[in-house]
């Protein structure tokens, strides 16, 4: 079993920045570590992922240049830095994490958290 609990959010400018972080606990070694969104109204998207060693790292079109997926050196804890931030960005955020490869289909991510809201004010 794996434990993931977020942190990191809140209320920003557009054009500003933020950090969610994720740390995973319990059977962790080998884990796929990623972060989807749900907008108001919207289905949940992928937004990126990054596997155990860090080599393969995954973006949605709508992020990429923007947002940046990192882990630390224990690889427990998952960092999701979002810069030029724009209204469209805000969201639910959820990390999720799974075994194997990384992938953007959600349906494949066994564990999640339980969400922090990111909302993006002109």
């Amino acid at each position: 079993q794996v434990q993931l609990v977020q942190s990191g959010g809140g209320l920003v400018q557009a054009g500003g920045s933020l950090r969610l972080s994720c740390t995973a606990s319990g059977r962790t070694f080998g884990i796929v570590m990623a972060w989807f969104r749900r907008a108001p109204g919207k289905e949940r998207e992928f937004v990126a992922a990054m596997n155990w060693s860090g080599g393969t790292t995954l973006y949605a079109d709508s992020v990429k240049g923007r947002f940046t997926i990192s882990r630390d050196n224990a690889k427990t804890t998952t960092y999701l830095q979002m810069n030029s931030l724009k209204i469209e960005d805000t969201a639910v955020y959820y990390c999720a994490a799974k075994r194997g490869q990384a992938s953007d289909r959600s349906s494949l991510y066994g564990y999640w958290g339980r969400g922090t809201q990111v909302t993006v004010s002109s």
